[in-house]
């Protein structure tokens, strides 16, 4: 079976771990998808679905792009090279992703939350937004709007 260059085969991304609480708790303005530098333990570890990213953010340093906050669970059978479950990993982006990145969070005062961490061809990716944090009369609003579609789809499908 020929495949079309760039479309992917359906199984092509496993999903490892979300962030529920990104779109509620940040307005997603733009998202990247990232490399993720790990060990080989790690990788194994995550294929086992061993991961969380719920408390997870990113930074800029120095140049580079830091996910900081993310557990990894040690692989099993790793024993004395396994890393620490929660360090510091660095985030693979192009130069002028990193320049566009450091503008919008020192100048814009804007966060940087990773949504999902998956592989895709055998890699393991971060899918990273740019959000800005939502006020408390913000998510009120979204849950108002959200019960009205509800209530709209509800009476859509009773008639």
């Amino acid at each position: 079976m020929k495949e079309t260059p760039g479309a992917e085969p359906a199984k092509s991304r496993v999903t490892v771990a979300r962030n529920p609480r990104a779109s509620h708790d940040y307005h997603i303005l733009e998202t990247w998808e990232t490399g993720i530098v790990l060990t080989g333990t790690e990788v194994k570890s995550l294929r086992n679905g061993k991961a969380s990213i719920k408390e997870a953010y990113a930074l800029v340093r120095a140049g580079e792009v830091w996910l900081e906050g993310m557990h990894i669970t040690p692989y099993e059978q790793g024993n004395r090279w396994n890393p620490e479950p929660v360090r510091s990993r660095k985030l693979l982006l192009h130069r002028r992703e990193i320049e566009r990145l450091i503008g919008s969070v020192e100048r814009k005062g804007l966060t940087l939350v990773p949504l999902e961490l998956y592989f895709r061809r055998g890699r393991a990716k971060v899918a990273l937004a740019l959000g800005k944090g939502k006020k408390t009369h913000d998510r009120r609003q979204d849950i108002k709007r959200r019960i009205a579609d509800r209530e709209v789809a509800r009476a859509l499908k009773r008639s």
